[in-house]
């Protein structure tokens, strides 16, 4: 299975150079073993999935590329066409069987491009990240693990997880996949084809006109909703690039918001719909680690990234030498 997964992309360089990346950071030789085993000892071990964000629907579709895009990045991803696309809904923890709460919500992507290149991005129904050093999440990770004691007096000594997480209490809730915006959190660098670097975020926007929550009814109620919205139909975003000013936008730092200002740029459509039983096996095993990028498109010097590609791989290399989960099902068709 491993060697399948590899041999299918899931398995990145970057995700094991960013593994050895992390090693002896700021003197804590933080891993991403570290990561995950503190996941496991605090939400517990569930065969086969991964170790954060198990319960999710797997979605597939396409991305309607408009080409304007093309003015900051000379990746293929944004040349006027259609893309392949998959991905997974998906919620925080590592239960992949607790009740839906109507929160956490959280979309990642894998776009197949020409020449055999890929794009992958993970996001989250939240303005900003919760902590700006892989050191100062893992803090408030097993502070909160702690209790909220805890967790409260972590916050007092870190000011900036606190102004986090205010950000994040503050912004509007979405009840919803169908209506939550996914934010990319962090920022990358975009190269255009004259050579020149621009800093970017971006987010997926809902084009969608019902505001209703789904109504509560079961434990998978959220899931259920999307299931059965994506059996019949498809859900419409907008992919929109928010492009900072250079050397005056924080780009190491994933919980500063930017202002809301900067340009805007609508690069086109994310068409998602049901996928085959074939694709949700394949997005099941896939390693949607956010620093797998086309020509185009550089990580920035933001180190949540580096750990981010570590903690992937390490969930990955675990459940890999696992039976694998059963592919999720929801929705009363399923």
């Amino acid at each position: 299975m491993f060697v399948g997964l590899v041999a299918a992309g899931a398995v990145t360089v970057t995700g094991l150079g960013g593994f050895l990346a992390l090693e002896g950071r700021g003197g804590l030789r933080l891993t991403g073993r570290s990561f995950i085993d503190l996941f496991e000892a605090t939400g517990g071990k569930f065969v086969g999935y991964r170790r954060n964000h198990a319960k999710a629907l797997a979605v597939s579709g396409r991305f309607e590329s408009n080409g304007a895009g093309a003015e900051v990045s000379s990746a293929s991803v944004f040349v006027e066409g259609v893309h392949p696309v998959v991905g997974r809904f998906s919620v925080g923890g590592q239960n992949p069987h607790q009740p839906d709460t109507g929160s956490g919500q959280a979309l990642a992507l894998e776009f197949s491009l020409p020449g055999g290149e890929q794009w992958r991005t993970a996001m989250a129904a939240a303005p900003v990240f919760m902590a700006p050093t892989p050191e100062m999440f893992y803090g408030l990770l097993a502070a909160r693990s702690s209790g909220k004691d805890a967790a409260a007096a972590f916050l007092r000594d870190n000011p900036p997880a606190a102004a986090a997480q205010k950000l994040i209490e503050a912004a509007p809730k979405a009840l919803s996949f169908e209506t939550a915006t996914y934010n990319s959190l962090n920022t990358f660098i975009l190269v255009n084809k004259d050579g020149a670097r621009i800093p970017a975020r971006w987010r997926v926007i809902p084009d969608i006109d019902e505001s209703g929550a789904p109504v509560k009814n079961g434990p998978n109620w959220m899931f259920e909703a999307l299931a059965n919205r994506v059996r019949h139909g498809e859900l419409r975003y907008r992919l929109v690039l928010q492009v900072g000013m250079p050397g005056v936008d924080p780009t190491h730092d994933p919980t500063l918001p930017w202002p809301p200002d900067r340009e805007q740029i609508n690069v086109g459509t994310l068409v998602l719909g049901h996928a085959i039983a074939q694709e949700q096996e394949r997005i099941r095993d896939t390693n949607f680690d956010p620093t797998v990028l086309p020509n185009g498109i550089e990580i920035s010097d933001d180190p949540i990234l580096t750990a981010r590609a570590a903690v992937y791989a390490e969930s990955f290399r675990r459940r890999a030498r696992e039976t694998p989960a059963p592919v999720e099902q929801f929705g009363q068709d399923m």
